[in-house]
């Protein structure tokens, strides 16, 4: 009795969340088929020893509106980036060459801070400020009509910051387990609605990869400046402008922008070990949601398992596995994703993320990325 108890308890929850995602799915803004161009955006990617994989970023930025304008900044690079940049751009692209990281500040942020004043000085200087300021990665590949469309969202739902979520496309098997779980988690416990409303910058969430803010918005939250030494510079940058009375919002940018954010588990391992930690307020925090998040889907799934059973509580098990899978399900289709049979790995996926923010946690202060620090206690 007491394990049907448990076990209906478990599966309402399942329920709830699985109805939430598909609530979600329905409400994430999409961006309009077309849109008018527009000459009042920047497009501005911080590059440091990317030139084995920013080619194909390039090319896509080459077929961009010429009203669009591109600033590209080499931050110390030592493979080449710059020669490849000016090789595959030439004259389409403003190049400029990162000051020296100064105390106090992480790379990404310092990179992204300069990028900005590169705007502001040529717009100063030629009349044509930008008032739109779209920071991409360097695995980043836009549609040529990527940033009128974001642009769109904005400007018809009165959106201060607004991450176009790129399609994630996979390879590895590794990557095909963990990626996915970037918009299922959003998708599946963030009230999307809500956090556009809401003024509290605890209710945030954005995404560096493809990321566009009205340049009056960002100099009110104080830019960059404002989240110097923050790992995750994103979501802290979509909390500042929230602090200074700006909207935020999350849209599905598959249509506009794919991303193959690592190319191998070792790379996916080391990317998520640098900056998970940070998603959480706490080890404590850390702990409790993933009891949850294993508890929902990792052991519940794996009742039936642990039988035998019979009557209804042999149910239990399928039905809680079920669940986990629909909602993966509603995810990808929502985001572009690949569905199935990806989604069946649903808890296999879920262990190999809780180990990943075990993993972390331990390297905290211990790990480096591309020959900087990822922590400033």
């Amino acid at each position: 009795m007491a394990l049907l108890t448990a076990g209906a308890v478990v599966l309402a929850v399942l329920l709830a969340l699985l109805a939430h995602t598909a609530i979600n799915a329905r409400l994430l803004r999409k961006p309009p088929g077309t849109a008018e161009a527009t000459d009042s955006a920047a497009v501005l990617l911080p590059l440091r020893d990317e030139a084995d994989r920013v080619g194909p970023c390039l090319q896509s930025l080459l077929r961009l509106p010429p009203a669009t304008r591109v600033i590209v900044l080499d931050d110390g690079s030592t493979d080449g980036t710059a020669e490849l940049v000016e090789r595959t751009a030439g004259d389409r692209v403003e190049l400029r060459s990162g000051r020296d990281l100064p105390p106090g500040w992480l790379g990404k942020p310092h990179a992204c801070h300069q990028l900005a004043e590169a705007e502001a000085g040529s717009g100063a200087r030629t009349g044509t400020g930008a008032q739109f300021l779209v920071f991409i990665d360097a695995d980043v590949v836009l549609a040529p009509d990527a940033v009128e469309r974001a642009i769109a969202v904005m400007r018809a739902h009165d959106i201060d910051l607004l991450t176009p979520y790129p399609r994630i496309e996979t390879g590895s098997i590794g990557e095909r387990l963990v990626q996915p779980l970037l918009q299922w988690s959003w998708l599946t416990f963030l009230p999307l609605r809500a956090m556009e409303r809401s003024p509290r910058p605890s209710l945030a969430a954005a995404g560096g990869q493809f990321l566009v803010v009205r340049r009056a918005a960002y100099d009110r939250a104080g830019g960059h400046a404002a989240v110097r030494d923050r790992v995750l510079e994103d979501i802290e940058l979509a909390r500042a402008v929230k602090r200074a009375g700006g909207r935020i919002a999350l849209a599905d940018g598959s249509e506009l922008a794919r991303c193959r954010m690592y190319t191998s588990w070792r790379e996916l391992s080391e990317g998520y070990s640098k900056s998970l930690w940070a998603s959480f307020g706490s080890p404590a925090g850390a702990a409790a949601v993933l009891a949850l998040l294993l508890a929902l889907y990792v052991v519940a799934p794996a009742a039936a398992l642990l039988g035998p059973w019979s009557g209804p509580a042999a149910l239990l098990g399928p039905a809680a596995y079920g669940l986990g899978v629909a909602g993966r399900v509603v995810s990808a289709r929502a985001t572009g994703g690949r569905a199935l049979p990806d989604a069946l790995a649903h808890p296999v996926s879920v262990l190999l993320f809780a180990w990943l923010v075990v993993r972390s946690f331990a390297r905290r202060g211990r790990t480096t990325w591309k020959g900087r620090p990822t922590w400033r206690p």
